[in-house]
C-alpha cells in the first residue's frame, strides 16, 4: 500500500491506496517544519498510524508546506520513518503537489493560495523556477494569512467601514493584547491570522472587502514569476483561491493571464496522478 499526504500549516489530508483503490481517506491537523515542534509532528503521524490500523505501507509520498529545502525534508523523513520503519518516505514541497494535481505531466505555472501562498513553473516533470517565499511575516501574498492581516490591520486602524467594524467586533470581540499575543507568541500565528479571511468571505458582497481581496491578489500576481515564466498556462489550488475565485479570475484577466483550473485542494488530482504511474 502507498500513503499520500498533502500537508499544509492548518490541516493535512491523507489517502491510503491499495493499487488503484482508496483504502482510507482522512484529515488531521497540519504542520510545518519551519515552526512546528517535533513532538507535535510525531503525535500527528502517530494518529495517522492508528487511523489506518497499522496497515503495512511500502511507500509514502508526502507533500508539505515548508518542505522546499533539504533540511526540512530530512526532518519530516525522520518523523515518518519512526512511525513507518518499513516504508520508503518521499518528501516533496507543497508546490510539487500542486504541479502533479493541476497539470499531471503537462507544463504550467502552479499556484497555491491557502493559509500561505506559493507558485512555481513546472515543465511536466520537475519544477524549473520558484518564487522566493518569505513566509507569513514578510510574504505569503494573496494568502488567507495575508487577507487576515489586512482585515485586522484595517479594523484596529479604523480603515474598515463602520458597519463592517461593528460586524467584526460582534463576531470576534478582539482586543489588541489578544491579537499580539497570538501573533507573536502563539503556536501557529499564520493559521491564527488566516482565520480572519473567513470574515472577508462572509462579507464578500461589500465593496471594501472586494477591493481588499483584489489588492491582495494583485500583490501575488505582481511577483517575479509572472513576468519571467515562458509557460502561460496558470492554475490554482487552495481554499482561498477557490473561495474568492471570481475576484482572482478578474485580477488575472486584468493582467491578461490565462487560468485553466482552480481546485480547492490537490488530493483528488494526486490520487489520479498515482493511479496513472
Amino acid at each position: 500500500m502507498i500513503l499520500i499526504c498533502d500537508c499544509g500549516s492548518t490541516k493535512a489530508e491523507w489517502v491510503l491506496m491499495n493499487g488503484e483503490n482508496i483504502a482510507n481517506r482522512f484529515i488531521t491537523n497540519g504542520f510545518n517544519p519551519n515552526f512546528t515542534d517535533n513532538l507535535t509532528m510525531n503525535n500527528i503521524v502517530d494518529e495517522v498510524n492508528n487511523t489506518i490500523d497499522n496497515q503495512e505501507v511500502s511507500d509514502i509520498y508526502f507533500y508539505g508546506s515548508g518542505c522546499g529545502n533539504v533540511a526540512n525534508q530530512l526532518k519530516i523523513k525522520l518523523v515518518l520513518n519512526r512511525c513507518f520503519p518499513k516504508a520508503k518516505a518521499n518528501v516533496y514541497p507543497d508546490t510539487l503537489a500542486a504541479c502533479h494535481a493541476l497539470f499531471g505531466r503537462n507544463a504550467g505555472v502552479a499556484c497555491i493560495l491557502g493559509t500561505g501562498s506559493n507558485a512555481c513553473v513546472y515543465d511536466g516533470e520537475k519544477i524549473t523556477q520558484s518564487i522566493v517565499s518569505l513566509g507569513f511575516m514578510l510574504g505569503d501574498e494573496g494568502s488567507g494569512c495575508h487577507i487576515g492581516k489586512r482585515i485586522v490591520h484595517d479594523y484596529f486602524y479604523k480603515i474598515m467601514p463602520d458597519d463592517l467594524r461593528a460586524k467584526f467586533d460582534a463576531k470576534y470581540h478582539l482586543d489588541r493584547d489578544t491579537l499580539l499575543k497570538n501573533v507573536y507568541h502563539g503556536e501557529a500565528p499564520s493559521r491564527y491570522l488566516a482565520k480572519f479571511a473567513q470574515f472577508a468571505n462572509e462579507n464578500i458582497d461589500n465593496q471594501y472587502i472586494k477591493d481588499l481581496v483584489s489588492d491582495c491578489f494583485e500583490e501575488f500576481v505582481n511577483m517575479e514569476t509572472w513576468h519571467t515564466a515562458s509557460v502561460q498556462d496558470f492554475a490554482f489550488v487552495g481554499s482561498v483561491a477557490f473561495a474568492f475565485k471570481d475576484i482572482l479570475l478578474q485580477v488575472l484577466d486584468n493582467h491578461h493571464l490565462k487560468c485553466s483550473k482552480i481546485l480547492k485542494n490537490p488530493m483528488d488530482g494526486l490520487v489520479e496522478y498515482y493511479k496513472n504511474l
